[in-house]
């Protein structure tokens, strides 16, 4: 029974992804070129570094759910050695996972720092509301403002498939949150990124709650409990 080899990647994704590419202004794939080219100082070089040790972990989760999914698919006969190769693979997925959310610890470690940081040097951010943190997180991760050739609209397109109305990109234009390069043209699609406001904006959201938790709408006309009724 032979495993399935695992395809070499740049990165894998992970959950942390969006955080450190908010912090920066950069993609992963940026920052990770950037630390190879020593631009980066210490702080930002030891965070890229501990997120590759959390992209390779991460890879390792990856590959032992495809070989589960593999084993558990009906491709190989049912017998002893498929549950001894199952178990085995059970037990290698565990470990990988406890090596991923480890090395997702160590990320973060570093990373808050940095973050708190960046929320410090803009103090005066008002609060977003849902549409508009989830919209800038968005874009945080990589986004395009395209032009439809022949009817003309106009539509934003997040790398993670995410559509953002062209309506709610020029309030968050004027607002100073986010900014679209204006050298390509928008047949092609523009690119459309955070400004310094924009992220420190993010940031101050990851901490206190955009919007207050609604209280239960108090029932009228609610019929007496039964024990009320009985008297």
């Amino acid at each position: 029974m032979s495993e399935p080899t695992p395809t070499p990647a740049r990165r894998a994704v992970s959950p942390l992804d969006h955080r450190l590419e908010a912090v920066t202004g950069h993609d992963i794939d940026t920052l990770w070129t950037y630390r190879d080219r020593g631009v980066l100082d210490e702080p930002h070089a030891h965070l890229v570094d501990l997120h590759r040790e959390l992209a390779k972990a991460q890879t390792g989760v990856t590959f032992y759910l495809r070989l589960l999914n593999r084993l558990s698919s009906g491709e190989f006969e049912v017998d002893d050695a498929l549950f001894a190769r199952i178990d085995r693979t059970v037990d290698q997925l565990q470990e990988a996972a406890t090596a991923r959310d480890a090395a997702a610890r160590h990320v973060l470690a570093a990373l808050e720092p940095i973050e708190a940081a960046a929320a410090a040097s803009m103090p005066d951010v008002k609060p977003l509301s849902m549409g508009d943190h989830a919209a800038l997180l968005a874009i945080a991760g990589g986004a395009k403002l395209h032009e439809h050739l022949l009817t003309g609209r106009l539509s934003v397109t997040a790398a993670s498939g995410t559509r953002i109305p062209h309506g709610k990109l020029q309030r968050l234009e004027d607002a100073g949150l986010a900014v679209r390069d204006t050298t390509h043209p928008v047949h092609a699609g523009q690119p459309v990124a955070l400004t310094d406001a924009g992220r420190a904006a993010l940031f101050a959201a990851r901490r206190t709650p955009t919007t207050p938790v609604p209280k239960a709408p108090e029932l009228r006309g609610t019929p007496p409990s039964t024990s009320a009724q009985r008297r």
